[in-house]
């Protein structure tokens, strides 16, 4: 695969070999005889028709205190120099991330760009799953603080979380019994002008979270997410343990369900988030769980999702 790869991602330096699928992507790209390139939103550029990207040429190696090798950096036009880009940064999705997939929109074209920036500029990932409301949990998105109540008032046990929030950051569970929802919403709506998510609470939470990976829109695998005791986020992040884990029923329903759509806008490496048989978030920015899937499960996401970009480069 003498492919050149750009990949638009936060500092290699900085990632965990162990679990980091950006690692992971870069790791079988280079196997199979790619050359790379890294760089972040900050190093691009627009002008005259052009978008380029001072990029350091890299190799990544399973050293933990230097998973990456780098070049000196070269200013790439990523129309013409590339043949890939992976848009792998993490969120906040905020309008600097949204800027870039507008550039990057400019060039996709020329350059495959993975997952499509149009299709993730369109697809926030608390966002997407609305289009399903039969197979999530009761949900509200407001900042209207009478349907906030009624809601509550309806479900009694609910889960607040902001509606751009990533990584399991600023989500709270409220009991029927707590009081702390007025001072909670103030400190959300002071620091911020969008709505928040608001959902009830499924207790099968305690049981875990399911990660399951989709790769153009199909389910390669998943893991289970299981939360610390007394917890409620069961992210890597902040906690949460990986244990192995097979599709449900449910599970292939929503992959069913979801997946064409997945597919439709070019998100060909995605990670959805169901608990109880209900789908709560779609990753489509930086989706997180290839080497827990593979260390648990033997699947290589990985190979999966260049088997299909290598496809989708012969079929352009």
């Amino acid at each position: 695969m003498a492919l050149r790869v750009g990949i638009q991602m936060d500092p290699l330096e900085n990632v965990k070999i162990d679990g980091d699928t950006s690692f992971a992507l870069a790791e079988v790209a280079q196997a199979r005889g790619a050359e790379l390139f890294v760089y972040g939103p900050d190093q691009m550029s627009y002008e005259q028709g052009r978008v380029t990207a001072w990029a350091r040429p890299a190799k990544v190696q399973r050293v933990r205190e230097t998973p990456g090798v780098f070049g000196e950096a070269v200013k790439l036009d990523l129309a013409k120099d590339l043949d890939v880009i992976l848009m792998r940064q993490d969120p906040p999705f905020d309008l600097n991330y949204i800027t870039a997939c507008h550039l990057l929109e400019l060039i996709s074209g020329e350059t495959l760009v993975v997952n499509d920036p149009e299709g993730v500029r369109s697809s926030p990932e608390k966002i997407f799953p609305l289009l399903h409301p039969e197979i999530m949990p009761p949900t509200l998105v407001t900042r209207e603080m009478r349907d906030i109540l009624d809601f509550r008032a309806q479900h009694k046990d609910i889960i607040v979380k902001p509606i751009y929030g990533h990584g399991g950051a600023g989500v709270f569970r409220l009991k029927p019994d707590d009081s702390n929802l007025d001072s909670l919403l103030e400190v959300f709506f002071t620091r911020s002008r969008e709505p928040v998510m608001v959902q009830a609470f499924l207790p099968a939470v305690s049981e875990g979270d399911k990660r399951i990976i989709l790769i153009d829109g199909e389910p390669v695998g998943a893991i289970n997410r299981r939360p610390q005791s007394g917890q409620v986020r069961s992210n890597l992040v902040v906690g949460g343990t990986a244990e192995k884990s097979d599709l449900s029923d449910a599970d292939m329903r929503i992959c069913e369900i979801i997946g064409p759509e997945l597919k439709r806008r070019g998100l060909i490496l995605t990670g959805i988030d169901v608990i109880g048989g209900r789908l709560t978030e779609v990753n489509v920015t930086s989706p997180t769980g290839v080497q827990a899937i593979k260390a648990l499960s033997g699947i290589d996401s990985a190979a999966i999702f260049w088997d299909v970009v290598q496809q989708k480069l012969a079929d352009r």
